[in-house]
């Protein structure tokens, strides 16, 4: 669970912006993080724990969640490549711009590595 200063400093965030759903990881899915969303009429998209989650019925009916919860995997395992086969667990780069210059060569990398299977089918 968040501590509560990390929730406040996240909640605010997303209520500063407009849009109605907002996606996270299952680190945020606590009963408190998901009251303070729906309070603010935000949609809750976060990734179910397995065990006690706080997203219950209301959130996870709707084709839209499924489909939210589709396109984050999809963007996690680009992530995970990125960290385990291009090397971006722990850079090795100093500075802001060299970062970004790895991190673009390695998902230029991993769409390379994926493009045999996106032509194919």
């Amino acid at each position: 669970m968040l501590p509560p200063r990390k929730r406040a400093i996240v909640t605010r965030r997303l209520w500063s912006q407009l849009d109605e759903r907002r996606g996270s990881e299952q680190g945020y899915d606590a009963a408190g993080f998901v009251t303070d969303l729906r309070l603010a009429c935000v949609t809750p998209h976060v990734a179910r724990k397995s065990r006690h989650s706080a997203i219950d019925g209301r959130t996870t009916r709707h084709e839209s969640h499924a489909l939210s919860q589709k396109h984050r995997k999809r963007i996690e395992e680009a992530f995970g490549w990125a960290k385990t086969v291009g090397g971006m667990a722990q850079t090795v780069y100093r500075g802001i711009e060299r970062v970004r210059s790895r991190f673009i060569l390695t998902m230029a990398a991993n769409n390379l590595a994926r493009l045999p299977r996106l032509l194919a089918a």
